[in-house]
């Protein structure tokens, strides 16, 4: 009768395991497109399997508890509360920071996306007669497949124009950074250790392309904030100049008042390590669309 009952327990227990593997696998197969593709051109190892399935951090719990959070009724997406005070903004090793030298910057408190925009999230915008349709080259963020991806290939100009939608605006670069890195001045989302596969999407993780926004949970930022390292760059209000830090305010800086190119930041899945510390500073041109270019808002 033991026995019997284990078998039982045994069988009820592999039902289990497999419903639930056959329900991640089709919320997610967008993994195992990848994983396809991968082996259809002869990339696929165990080390690349490894890598990707660490961005779920099954079995670990990232212990950063947000100060507050709400949710934007327009799209659904939750923000994460920042509380007003000072940072420190700008690198303050001597490596590469000609464009970026660490100063003391106070911001009044603000709200941040938890997550980059994904391509659902975008797509509600279009439907709503509001956003304009992406660039030719973007063939997924009308794909259900990867509804949670950071929708990418987007302008400035459409990214300004999403937030505005949903009643936020874009994030100033200043409030970019603190949500990145909190009051402490580290260099990551996360302290101060190196980029590994289990905390952030970038060149070290080999996927070589996005994934979904809400993966990586032990990359939060203190504030709760996910894949401000890696995954897509993102889109700020600011113009971009090499020498704003120098003359910026000291009290929530807006950036120059013109420039021909904007500021991005948060790295993407192409860059190595160091490219994706939350100092790093990128710009293009507002108009351009680019393979890697999205954006979260701020309110």
């Amino acid at each position: 009768m033991n026995l019997f009952k284990n078998k039982k327990s045994n069988i009820t227990l592999l039902l289990s395991l497999f419903i639930s593997m056959a329900a991640i696998s089709i919320w997610n197969l967008d993994i195992l497109i990848r994983f396809y593709h991968s082996f259809q051109n002869g990339t696929l190892t165990m080390e690349r399997v490894r890598l990707d399935i660490a961005a779920f951090n099954f079995g670990r719990k990232s212990s950063v508890v947000p100060v507050d959070i709400k949710t934007s009724a327009p799209d659904g997406m939750v923000q994460v509360y920042v509380p007003e005070g000072e940072f420190l903004m700008g690198k303050g090793e001597v490596y590469k920071n000609a464009d970026s030298p660490q100063h003391t910057v106070f911001l009044d408190a603000f709200w941040i996306d938890i997550v980059e925009v994904s391509n659902a999230m975008y797509v509600k915008c279009i439907q709503a007669g509001i956003c304009t349709e992406l660039a030719s080259d973007n063939i997924y963020y009308q794909n259900w497949v990867y509804r949670n991806h950071p929708v990418t290939y987007v302008t400035w100009h459409q990214a300004n124009e999403y937030c505005q939608w949903v009643g936020r605006r874009l994030p100033t670069e200043a409030e970019w950074e603190k949500a990145a890195r909190g009051t402490d001045g580290r260099m990551y989302p996360w302290g101060d250790e190196a980029p590994n596969p289990r905390l952030a999407n970038f060149s070290g993780s080999m996927i070589h392309e996005a994934v979904s926004v809400y993966r990586y949970p032990l990359g939060a930022s203190p504030y709760g904030a996910l894949n401000m390292s890696g995954n897509a760059r993102e889109w700020v209000t600011d113009w971009y100049d090499s020498k704003y830090y120098l003359s910026s305010p000291r009290t929530n800086p807006q950036g120059p008042e013109n420039g021909i190119e904007n500021s991005m930041r948060s790295g993407s899945y192409n860059e190595d390590g160091r490219e994706i510390a939350i100092t790093s500073r990128y710009r293009h041109e507002p108009q351009s669309a680019g393979l890697s270019r999205g954006f979260r808002c701020a309110e």
